[in-house]
């Protein structure tokens, strides 16, 4: 179990060096906001940039130093990620010995080098000096990351001497390095710990901007060493009220303690209550807001007051959260507003209904067009959806739409209104409910639910002609969808018939373009790009990344986030890559396969841990693409994956689910622990799956709705009334969540089909 738990440890060390940003190549949908894809440039690319012709010609000897080391260090990978993966001492031992074959070559850094890395992973600081200090030697281009990681293993063994000799002028030797401000940072410490303060607060202010939380501890307790308290103070107080949240956050505060009295402003204050808050501290939040409501003025008071309550409901402390909105009677404005929404949630999560019904009414009398009523008027309906109260859910989502046409919630809300109309037997209203849903809405979330809908309508009232508009509408501009899938089915089945032109259907805006993607053409003679490809063969794909990275920006090409992924998928991070070309390519769904490069759509929709994949399925009698896709959902194919309810690895189950599949299928000594490993998780994951399917008589919806809410939910909700399919009872899951996910394995499913063909 240590063994697993310092998998867990050292995978997301690695992860956490770096987000990268990505640049959406296709456009989003007028309903969706575009991400940010600026990033600051490092020093060294802000200023005058070589071009891409004379960066070659300086380069080229150590280009063709950094491919030869590749070609050496290519059997180095497996054990590399192996070792970086569970820093098993046989792991260990592989890596040390590839490093003694090539003691004289730089692939022999490389292998140094991820020795070091991984005993820093394990914080054995110690062992990882010698490593280190060998892979000196021949370490060509990774020199940087070698001395850098040297520098810190001494640092934290206590040798701030060796330390400050190993970092000195970095930036001068390397000035090229992503890690010029973390050599800063380390390089700071050491000097104060070597009692330099003076030259610590020096090296440290030349490197202060943009501001991150080491950096400004580190200042700070040398500016204390030297009694200049005030700018100590700054820069701790920094750290502590506007990034509370760091690893650095709370060190900060216990500095600015040792100080004594410094002057702290309730704005300060309230920004770090607000910070902690937003980051799920809610404890500490709830204690940070409770002593600025007693001392803030009275003005301030009551919005402090209703911070404090959500935070303690947050927080797990309900009865004090109510007693604190009970005495809030003074507060006004949406204050007042919010204290009814907040005494109306508290009341429906006691299933108190008088209480709830009383404050939502509270509301729709003093604050008719505060959005605290819109959202009470959600909550109102999906609670009566939960309740199976179909007729008062109705009538909540048409007030919430109609007093809020414009909300957040208003195409939500005119949806559901509409589907409960077609459940509860009212076609007409349904229909119009439907067309008014493309209308009025054209470009949410809900329209290929509505096109689908009224197709389905249309055709059981025989009108074939719209039934085939709309389905061929949907087909085209929703491609990958659920629903478009669907459509598609159905066309089959129709007769033939002449297409009629609707207008309503050209409502639907198109899907925006940005340029078509190609494959991308990676600058092969890019010192970066050598450089990448030779951390990729270290699995240090974190490194490798951040090198692809500020080479494309160099280059100002676009082929960045395929490389990264494909580095993220060669070394075993799938969930890295799936998540990075999401965001590269936000609207891949609603595209032909076609329309994207080959190896966007494999980082997209990996065939990670095939073997057992597809033969843990074949023992069960399961798609291998419909099991693909729910891993995808559930882990994204991260085997370290855990959820906030402790389920665990590639299938997300959780410790006692694994432990009764495991003991049904015979597993010796069984451990919990097992669940990280992918193979033991693929063959408890799609038994247990399997188990579900057989349960609900071969439907595969139904068993992903039971393996996401449970089955007994599902088996409430199937008993609830009589559907005239699946996909109808699909649009029925009361939880949003669930019928999400649902929809979404079915589609993910036949988009692996569509890549791959035959298992």
């Amino acid at each position: 179990m240590r063994r697993l738990l310092a998998v867990v440890a050292g995978l997301f060390l690695v992860a956490s060096v770096c987000e990268l940003p990505s640049t959406p190549l296709l456009a989003q949908t007028p309903a969706q906001k575009p991400s940010s894809s600026n990033t600051k440039k490092s020093a060294s690319t802000a200023k005058k940039k070589p071009t891409a012709k004379k960066r070659r010609k300086v380069s080229s000897r150590r280009v063709q130093r950094m491919r030869q080391a590749f070609v050496a260090s290519t059997t180095l990978r497996p054990m590399a990620q192996q070792l970086l993966q569970d820093r098993t001492p046989e792991a260990y031992a592989g890596v040390e010995a590839f490093a003694k074959k090539h003691a004289n070559e730089d692939a022999g850094s490389l292998a140094w080098l991820v020795l070091g890395y991984a005993h820093t992973l394990d914080r054995d600081f110690a062992k990882a000096i010698d490593p280190l200090a060998r892979a000196r030697a021949n370490a060509g281009d990774l020199a940087d990351y070698v001395t850098y990681y040297l520098g810190n293993a001494y640092l934290q063994s206590g040798r701030s001497a060796d330390a400050i000799t190993t970092l000195v002028d970095f930036k001068k030797k390397y000035p090229e390095s992503l890690l010029g401000r973390d050599a800063t940072v380390i390089y700071g410490a050491a000097l104060f710990a070597e009692n330099r303060g003076a030259d610590a607060i020096a090296v440290l202010e030349k490197d202060r901007e943009p501001v991150r939380s080491d950096l400004e501890l580190a200042l700070g307790r040398a500016y204390a060493a030297a009694a200049q308290t005030n700018k100590a103070a700054l820069a701790f107080k920094a750290v502590y009220y506007k990034m509370p949240t760091s690893a650095e956050g709370d060190a900060a505060g216990t500095e600015l303690r040792k100080l004594g009295v410094v002057a702290v402003s309730l704005e300060e204050r309230k920004i770090r209550a607000d910070l902690l808050m937003k980051g799920r501290r809610y404890a500490d939040a709830a204690s940070d807001y409770r002593e600025l409501a007693g001392e803030a003025p009275a003005g301030d008071r009551p919005a402090l007051e209703l911070a404090l309550a959500s935070a303690l409901q947050k927080s797990g402390r309900a009865k004090e959260a109510k007693d604190i909105l009970t005495a809030a009677t003074d507060a006004t404005g949406d204050a007042a507003a919010q204290r009814l929404f907040m005494l109306g949630e508290l009341a429906r999560s006691t299933d108190d209904e008088d209480g709830f019904l009383k404050t939502l009414d509270q509301l729709r009398q003093t604050a008719p067009t505060s959005g605290w009523l819109e959202q009470g008027l959600l909550s109102s309906a999906n609670r009566s959806l939960l309740k199976k109260d179909y007729d008062r859910a109705i009538d909540a989502f048409r007030e919430l739409q109609q007093r809020f046409p414009n909300g957040n919630k208003a195409s939500y809300a005119h949806w559901k209104a509409a589907w409960l109309s077609q459940r509860q037997g009212r076609a007409d209203e349904a229909k119009k409910g439907f067309e008014d849903q493309i209308s009025q809405y054209p470009a949410s979330a809900e329209v290929p639910a509505a096109l689908y809908w009224r197709a389905r309508t249309a055709e059981e009232d025989g009108e074939a002609s719209k039934a085939r508009a709309y389905y061929q509408k949907l087909s085209d501009r929703f491609r990958n969808y659920y629903y478009a899938d669907l459509a598609r089915t159905r066309l089959k089945a129709l007769k033939n018939s002449e297409v009629a032109h609707y207008a309503l259907l050209d409502r639907v805006p198109p899907l925006p373009r940005a340029p078509k993607a190609v494959e991308p053409q990676i600058p092969q003679d890019n010192l970066r790009v050598q450089k990448a490809e030779l951390l990729e063969n270290g699995a240090l794909a974190e490194f490798a990344a951040r090198e692809v990275q500020a080479a494309a920006q160099e280059e100002e090409g676009n082929w960045g986030p395929a490389e990264i992924a494909r580095i993220y998928q060669s070394t075993g991070r799938y969930d890295r890559a799936v998540g990075l070309m999401k965001r590269t390519v936000p609207n891949y769904f609603a595209v032909d396969v076609p329309e994207i490069p080959r190896a966007y759509w494999e980082a997209l929709f990996p065939k990670a841990y095939w073997s057992d994949l597809k033969r843990y399925s074949a023992e069960n009698d399961l798609d291998p693409f419909l099991v693909a896709s729910l891993i995808r959902q559930e882990s994204e194919f991260n085997p370290i994956a855990v959820s906030r309810a402790n389920a665990v690895g590639l299938m997300q189950l959780l410790p006692s689910t694994g432990k009764k599949v495991a003991k049904d299928l015979n597993v010796k000594h069984f451990n919990p622990s097992e669940l990280y490993l992918p193979g033991r998780n693929l063959q408890l994951g799609t038994r247990y799956f399997k188990s579900m399917v057989d349960q609900f008589g071969g439907q595969f919806e139904y068993a992903l709705a039971a393996y996401n809410a449970g089955s007994d939910r599902v088996n409430d909700w199937l008993g609830q009334s009589k559907y005239r399919d699946v996909p109808e009872f699909v649009e029925s899951i009361p939880f949003t969540e669930t019928r999400e996910y649902v929809q979404a394995i079915m589609r993910n499913a036949n988009v692996y089909r569509q890549l791959y063909g035959t298992p």
